[in-house]
């Protein structure tokens, strides 16, 4: 049995009437850059989120690199965020010449460990830029309570947790900034890469709206350095009609991790996910943990017999060698170094069978039953 860890041509053909339409009447239209589309997409994402605005970019990435920019960050400041995360997000802020330092994670959320970030800030401190891993929200009561205190920036990295709450309310709309990525295999993805920017502050609206647009607020007319990242009228086109399911195929990833989690509980040295009991999680990605350094043998195992895998994600940023020069080394942070070489995200998806994840609990005993 082949079990992809995310099945992109099953969605697209349980809509691809309305995605062909769609797409069909962007191309009519001929409004391929900044189209109405896009502004659609934009007030559908704040309403959504909870957010006053919302500003549409090229990518995840570039949404992190314009809101720190419009939130104020410049060459110099340092910005507090996890070690335990895809590279996209210290890589935004020293693309704004900014410093990202590290704070080490809690073990159960994987998110940033808030008791460990008071001791991260300093005088040059202007921003914390917490992630909310594999679809779980971070701790933003304490996050936000820091972030008064010393009066700093939050921006929220949502890639990928769009849909995921924290106490009722939506990341990407209690930040001062959220952070999406459409990349396609993105709970809401695009057939492309694509981003956006929410935020309640006007002014970081407005900002995010000129930066996107090489730094002009009318063509031809330029007030900053900018970039050119829009979000193209096709992607937004596709988005719109995605969004329609959003909801119910976040519950329907929620059923088949709590399927999963259930056929895996009695499998000693597997640990399966845990939700804060003040979180709602959106499960972007399923990610066990393997204890004892059978991670990789137990991914062997399952590749073998036609089950994808992933690892997110298998060295901390503080031991990469482009942020070598920052001094970090192994040890700094042990909990996020421990999980990297423990953590195994298994396929789930709206449309997967429940044989499927019996097919993948099975082989995960298997393996666990040969090294008895």
């Amino acid at each position: 049995m082949k079990i992809p860890l995310a099945d992109l041509k099953a969605q697209y053909l349980s809509i691809k009437d309305e995605i062909d339409r769609a797409i069909r009447q962007t191309l009519e239209s001929s409004q391929f850059i900044l189209g109405p589309e896009v502004k659609t997409l934009e007030k559908a994402m704040a309403a959504y989120t909870g957010a006053k605005y919302a500003v549409g970019v090229a990518s995840g990435t570039d949404a992190l690199v314009i809101a720190l920019l419009a939130c104020g960050i410049v060459p110099g400041d340092e910005v507090i965020t996890t070690p335990f995360t895809f590279i996209a997000t210290a890589e935004a802020i020293s693309r704004c010449g900014a410093v990202p330092v590290f704070a080490d994670i809690d073990p159960i959320t994987y998110n940033l460990d808030t008791n460990r970030v008071e001791t991260k800030i300093t005088l040059k401190t202007r921003a914390i830029l917490p992630v909310h891993l594999y679809g779980q929200a971070a701790n933003m009561d304490d996050i936000m309570h820091l972030a008064e205190k010393y009066n700093l920036k939050v921006i929220e990295d949502c890639a990928q947790s769009l849909g995921a709450t924290f106490k009722g309310r939506m990341t990407g709309g209690i930040g001062d900034a959220g952070c999406f990525s459409f990349f396609p295999s993105k709970i809401l993805g695009a057939y492309g890469d694509g981003g956006m920017i929410t935020t309640n502050d006007e002014i970081i609206a407005e900002k995010s709206e000129i930066l996107r647009n090489h730094g002009g607020k009318d063509k031809y007319f330029t007030v900053t350095h900018g970039l050119n990242s829009r979000l193209d009228s096709l992607q937004a086109a596709i988005l719109l009609v995605k969004l329609k399911y959003l909801s119910d195929w976040i519950e329907k990833r929620r059923e088949k991790a709590a399927l999963l989690s259930k056929l895996l509980s009695d499998i000693t040295g597997v640990r399966v996910p845990e939700s804060a009991g003040c979180s709602y999680h959106c499960f972007n990605y399923y990610t066990i943990r393997i204890d004892g350094g059978r991670r990789d043998g137990l991914e062997k195992h399952l590749n073998a017999r036609g089950i994808s895998t992933s690892i997110y994600y298998p060295m901390p940023l503080h031991l990469q060698e482009v942020y070598r020069p920052l001094g970090y080394k192994d040890g700094d942070f042990p909990v996020s170094e421990k999980a990297a070489g423990e953590v195994l995200s298994l396929p789930i998806y709206p449309e997967m069978e429940d044989k499927q994840a019996e097919y993948i609990a099975g082989q995960i005993k298997v393996f666990f039953d040969i090294l008895k």
